[in-house]
Order: C-alpha cells, then sequence, then structure tokens
C-alpha cells in the first residue's frame, strides 16, 4: 500500500468515527463502542476493495456487505454518506422517527445498505445466500459481512459457516470484529466461543488473523481473501472497541451509551486533532 492511499484511508475512517459520534450524541442513544472498532475496515471496503456506484445504489453486480451486527449502523451511515449514498447532513438524524437511519441497517429506506439487519446472527446466513446467488447465475460480485465476536454465540452462524463451506463460497469473506467486549463484559464472562479461529478452521475456511488497525494488514488480508479458492474465507480482526475516543477505548459501558456534551466535544476534539495529523502528513 502506497504512503497516499493509505493516507486517504485513515482520514476516511477518521471522519466515520467522526459520524459516529455526532450521530449517536444527537441521538442520545446507539451503540458507539463497536462502530468504532469497525472504522478501518469500512474505510477499506468502501474507498478500495468493494465494486459499488453510490450513483446507481441498486446496480446488480455491486459487491454486497452485510453489516450482520446491525446495532454498529452509525459506522455504515458514516462510510455510505462519505462515499456520496446521501448527504452527510443526514448523520444528525440518527434514530429520529422520521429519518432514514433508523438503529439498525433498512434495506428499503435508506441507500447503499444491502441487508437489514439486527437480529444477531441472522446476517451471516443472508450473506451467505448472496454469495450461493452470485454463483449460481454466474456473477462476479463478491459478498462480505461483518459479525461480532459476542455474536459467534449465536448457532445460526455455525449453522451458515458450515453451509457456506459445502458450497465452496470463495466469492463469501466474513469479518469476525474481535474487540473482547459485549453487552455484559469479555466474551469469556459471558459465553465464550474461542478459540476462534480454529472454529473457522474446523468449519472449512481459509482464516486470516490481522489487527483491525492496520490498514495494510487489512489490504493484505482482503487481498488474500479474493485469491482464495474453493473456500470461503473468515478475516479475524483483533479491534479495540471505542478504538480512536480514548475515553471509550476498551470500555465495555460505551457498547449502548452515547455521549454527553461535554464527552461529545471531547470525542470530537481528539478525532479532528487526529484528522489535522493524517491531512498534513507527507
Amino acid at each position: 500500500m502506497d504512503a497516499l492511499k493509505k493516507k486517504q484511508l485513515l482520514i476516511a475512517a477518521t471522519k466515520i468515527r467522526m459520524a459516529v459520534i455526532e450521530g449517536t450524541y444527537h441521538a442520545k442513544s446507539g451503540h458507539p463502542g463497536g462502530s468504532l472498532s469497525i472504522a478501518d475496515v469500512l474505510a477499506f471496503l468502501y474507498f478500495d476493495k468493494m465494486r459499488i456506484d453510490p450513483s446507481n445504489p441498486a446496480w446488480p453486480e455491486r459487491d454486497r456487505l452485510v453489516l450482520s451486527k446491525g446495532h454498529t449502523a452509525p459506522a455504515l451511515y458514516g462510510a455510505l454518506a462519505l462515499r456520496g449514498y446521501f448527504p452527510q447532513d443526514d448523520i444528525p438524524t440518527l434514530r429520529k422517527v422520521d429519518s432514514h437511519l433508523q438503529g439498525h441497517p433498512d434495506m428499503k429506506g435508506t441507500p447503499g445498505v444491502d441487508m437489514t439487519t439486527g437480529s444477531l446472527g441472522q446476517g451471516v446466513s443472508a450473506a451467505t445466500g448472496m454469495a450461493l446467488a452470485a454463483k449460481i447465475d454466474g456473477g462476479q460480485r463478491r459478498v462480505y459481512a461483518i459479525l461480532g465476536d459476542g455474536e459467534l454465540e449465536e448457532g445460526q452462524v455455525w449453522e451458515a459457516a458450515m453451509f457456506a463451506a459445502h458450497k465452496k463460497l470463495d466469492n463469501l469473506c466474513i469479518v469476525i470484529d474481535y474487540n473482547d467486549l459485549q453487552i455484559d463484559g469479555t466474551l469469556d464472562e459471558v459465553n465464550s466461543p474461542y478459540p476462534i479461529p480454529e472454529k473457522f478452521k474446523a468449519f472449512g475456511f481459509n482464516v486470516i488473523e490481522i489487527d483491525a488497525h492496520d490498514m495494510e494488514q487489512i489490504e493484505a488480508a482482503f487481498n488474500a481473501a479474493e485469491a482464495c479458492k474453493g473456500k470461503p474465507t473468515a478475516i479475524i480482526q483483533k479491534s479495540i472497541k471505542g478504538k480512536g475516543v480514548s475515553f471509550m477505548e476498551n470500555q465495555v459501558n460505551w457498547h449502548g451509551s452515547a455521549p454527553n456534551k461535554e464527552q461529545y466535544e471531547q470525542a470530537m476534539n481528539e478525532l479532528k486533532a487526529q484528522l489535522k495529523l493524517y491531512e498534513e502528513a507527507v
């Protein structure tokens, strides 16, 4: 990855994080922690990897992204707005009754959303169906799904994984956002799905482990997933919940809490300072 591309992607990821804070603050609700931890992978997918056309959101041959952990919609909305699917001025309307930016993604109401999600475990099944459909009709489109690590406690995830490997869906890539925190604590405290890499390998997946906040590792992982033939890929990205905002990082209480005015200002100031560093970098 050259320096210019890395700079552009880091800027995009920071702006996505700013949208997360903006949206959840104005909504006075939402899930900032897990939204912040996926900003980097969303920046890479929407600004480098995926074949998409914001001027034609329903383009049949587009790549698909299913945000299986639908409660982290603020990050997806940030990426879609930045990519041009709808105005960035819509971000503060998050969760308002008359807004198209609801608490979980709605494919019927929001341009660029490929699947309505929110009930954990079901998104990966939808993504698997999309990948199978592409194989059946000979399409070149790829399907990406982002899951939470706590979501791996859902049995439906493993049913879909078994099916995807059986059907050799090498056009399917699932991303496990492994920040080790869910609503009630660490994964081990709630209902451990460990060992995560070994489980996916046992189900027949190509498994890649990366740092979720290293753009070069992200690029290498998705390129390797695309090059892998005959099996689906699981990218297990070790992330930091609340990444980019000092007082939110690795704090479970930010799973589903919105910042107040003081916290909003502190978070935005931190992100603006980071953005300035990236923008001024040579």
